[in-house]
C-alpha cells in the first residue's frame, strides 16, 4: 500500500539552504495570481493532518511553517484575498479565485504564536526552504476521510521519512505554548 503524504513531502526532504532569504509564494490561479513575499527562512515546517489547513488535491496532509509576521508582505493581487473563518484563532487569508490559503495570521496579541504567520513554503517557486521536521494532528486525517484502520501504517511511514507523528504540536511548540501560559499567568517569571 503506497501512502501518500503530500506531493512536495513525497518527493523527498531536501535540506534548507545555508542563508536562504526566502521568496516568494504564488497562488494556482493563472489569471492574476496572488504574490505574498516572505523575507526570511521558514521555521518548524510541518505536516499538518487537521481539517482548517489548505491541502493540496488528493492529499490528506497540508505543509505548514512559520515566519515573522513583519516579513510576510502581499505584492501583487490582495483585493483576492479573503479570511476564511474569521472566527478562527489563525486568520487564513485565501485566494477567492483558487481556494489556496496564501498565509495565516494570529491578530490575538496575547497569543503565544502572535508576530508569527503561517506560510505554505510549497507554493514557492524558489528551493532552500526548511524542510518539514514533524507531523502534526496525524489523528485528525481521519475527520477528512482517511481509513481508521490505516493509521499505524500512516504514522510508520511518517517515521520511514523522518516526521514524526504527533496528534498536536511537536514538543518544542507545545513547550513554547506553555511557557508563554507560565509567563502570563505569574507561574514562571520573566
Amino acid at each position: 500500500m503506497t501512502i501518500a503524504i503530500h506531493p512536495s513531502i513525497d518527493r523527498g526532504l531536501p535540506p534548507a539552504a545555508a542563508g536562504f532569504p526566502g521568496g516568494t509564494l504564488v497562488c494556482k490561479c493563472t489569471d492574476r495570481p496572488v504574490r505574498v513575499r516572505v523575507d526570511s527562512q521558514s521555521a518548524h515546517n510541518h505536516a499538518c493532518g487537521c481539517t482548517k489547513c489548505w491541502k493540496p488535491q488528493g492529499s490528506f496532509f497540508a505543509m505548514i511553517a512559520v515566519a515573522p509576521r513583519d516579513k510576510v508582505t502581499v505584492l501583487e493581487n490582495g483585493d483576492k484575498l479573503k479570511v476564511v473563518d474569521a472566527s478562527a484563532t489563525i486568520q487564513r487569508h485565501a485566494c477567492t479565485g483558487c481556494g489556496v490559503h496564501m498565509y495565516g495570521r494570529i491578530e490575538n496579541t496575547g497569543h503565544a504564536f502572535y508576530g508569527l504567520d503561517f506560510i505554505h513554503t510549497e507554493l514557492s517557486p524558489e528551493t532552500g526552504w526548511s524542510p518539514p521536521t514533524f507531523a502534526a494532528f496525524v489523528s485528525s486525517i481521519i475527520e477528512s476521510g482517511a481509513d481508521p484502520a490505516n493509521q499505524d501504517a500512516v504514522r510508520a511511514h511518517l517515521r520511514e521519512i523522518g516526521l514524526e507523528p504527533y496528534d498536536c504540536l511537536s514538543p518544542p511548540l507545545m513547550d513554547a505554548i506553555s511557557t508563554h501560559i507560565a509567563k502570563t499567568t505569574g507561574v514562571l517569571k520573566s
